[in-house]
């Protein structure tokens, strides 16, 4: 491993033992990963989330006694700044709404191809969203259809920070942002941290949430 890359600590729960063993099989054998514990259950995850200090943690939604939802508000109630990736063979739109509004910052299947879980580790592991586009749509089906608690801001957002937070909600990265709006980079993520502040969101997987949940998109304008 380059000296200069980081390893990123990894947290497994699921309760299933084939599973497990896939996973740390794979995760394992990436240079810029190790998984430093494996629960069984959500009670295990939420105490090894505070002990193992992980970098990531991979949450199964499904599991005995204490699910994954359940162990996602826990671990992020202890922790904001706990960085959850949902692997889980549903993509029920009320699981993918609750996630969301629970903080994770991506959501991806277990018949995934391999490569795009370890893509969207490394993504959380920085910070960023991972939303496949059948997962983003089931998120803006899931808000329409049922609706979704909505953020009140602190204070209003500007013309510009509406303009940005609608193109977050059709899924667009910062990069995409600049370009649309010819800003650099550097102000698109000053727009976005002070969109998440005002409306007390966590990341950018919520204010996707809230823009579709405001109107601001339509669900078949998410990528």
């Amino acid at each position: 491993m380059n000296p200069a890359m980081p390893m990123l600590r990894v947290l497994l729960a699921d309760d299933h033992p084939l599973m497990r063993e896939a996973l740390i099989a794979a995760i394992e054998d990436e240079p810029d990963m190790q998984v430093v514990g494996a629960a069984t259950n959500g009670q295990e995850a939420v105490q090894l989330a505070q002990t193992l200090d992980p970098n990531v943690i991979v949450m199964d939604l499904f599991m005995p006694g204490m699910d994954g939802l359940h162990a996602i508000a826990d671990i992020r109630t202890r922790d904001p700044r706990a960085r959850i990736l949902v692997l889980t063979s549903s993509i029920d739109e009320n699981n993918v709404v609750a996630a969301v509004q629970a903080g994770v910052l991506g959501y991806v299947l277990k018949d995934s191809q391999r490569t795009e879980l370890l893509v969207a580790i490394r993504e959380v592991g920085l910070g960023k969203s991972h939303l496949p586009p059948e997962v983003a749509l089931k998120l803006a089906n899931g808000v329409r259809r049922h609706g979704a608690q909505s953020a009140t801001p602190t204070e209003p957002l500007t013309d510009r920070e509406e303009e940005v937070l609608k193109l977050i909600g059709q899924g667009a990265s910062n990069r995409d942002i600049a370009n649309k709006l010819s800003l650099t980079e550097g102000t698109v993520r000053t727009h976005v941290h002070n969109i998440l502040g005002k409306l007390g969101l966590a990341n950018r997987n919520q204010a996707i949430l809230h823009a579709i949940r405001e109107g601001l998109v339509n669900p078949t304008e998410t990528n």
